[in-house]
């Protein structure tokens, strides 16, 4: 019996936004939701930190850009408190230059706040479960953006890569493009089960949380070209 109410309690979710508008708005989306239960609310970082540290909730949604800590540092904080928390990051622009710093930070995905409801829901529910929200077509923008200061992609591949094989390192290429393990599948010709087995191994010798962090790693390596 504690195994079915475990598998069915409401996602615990903290909404962490200086905002208060904003604030109101999400807890009426997610209070709606059978599935969700909103147990706190903080206006800036280190409040957003001190109730996650006080509620332990499933997932944070983290605003960027906030008084006295910014999402950025108060996600940094949640991380290396090895707090069994995710953070969702809510951004303003799709193109927000602190986003690489937030996942580098360890967030497990970012949406722009102006997301769907549904998506929204869908996205607290998959980071709870333990993947990563990615969104392709944004961080791959992003990435353009910020070219510059990537390494020089013809250049010989950085040791920290060389840990893989060839079959892990072409698996990264095509989840850092945005691809879902049944689409890396079929492009491989090979089963979703085969595939899922690669990333978790790439995931485990590049210590990385998930596969955002790979994303971003595939791009700061120069594996992947921006815009490409």
């Amino acid at each position: 019996m504690a195994q079915v109410e475990q598998a069915t309690r409401p996602v615990r979710v903290l909404l962490v936004d200086d905002q208060p508008l904003l604030r109101t708005g999400f807890r009426m989306v997610l209070g709606a939701e059978d599935d969700v239960d909103v147990v706190g609310e903080a206006g800036d970082g280190v409040e957003g930190v001190e109730l996650s540290r006080r509620l332990l909730p499933d997932v944070v949604l983290m605003d960027i850009r906030m008084p006295r800590m910014d999402g950025v540092a108060a996600t940094r904080a949640i991380v290396q408190a090895k707090l069994p928390v995710r953070v969702l990051i809510l951004t303003t622009f799709d193109l927000d230059e602190y986003v690489v710093g937030a996942l580098r930070a360890g967030a497990s995905g970012f949406l722009a706040k102006d997301v769907p409801a549904e998506d929204l829901v869908t996205a607290i529910h998959t980071v709870a479960a333990g993947e990563a929200v990615v969104a392709p077509r944004i961080l791959r923008r992003l990435l353009d953006q910020f070219g510059t200061f990537l390494p020089d992609p013809d250049a010989a591949p950085p040791a920290r890569i060389d840990v893989l094989t060839e079959r892990e390192r072409e698996v990264l290429v095509w989840v850092a493009r945005g691809l879902s393990n049944a689409e890396i599948a079929k492009q491989l010709s090979v089963s979703e089960t085969t595939v899922k087995t690669h990333v978790g191994h790439l995931l485990t010798k590049l210590d990385l949380r998930d596969r955002v962090q790979a994303v971003v790693l595939a791009y700061e390596t120069g594996l992947v070209r921006p815009g490409s």
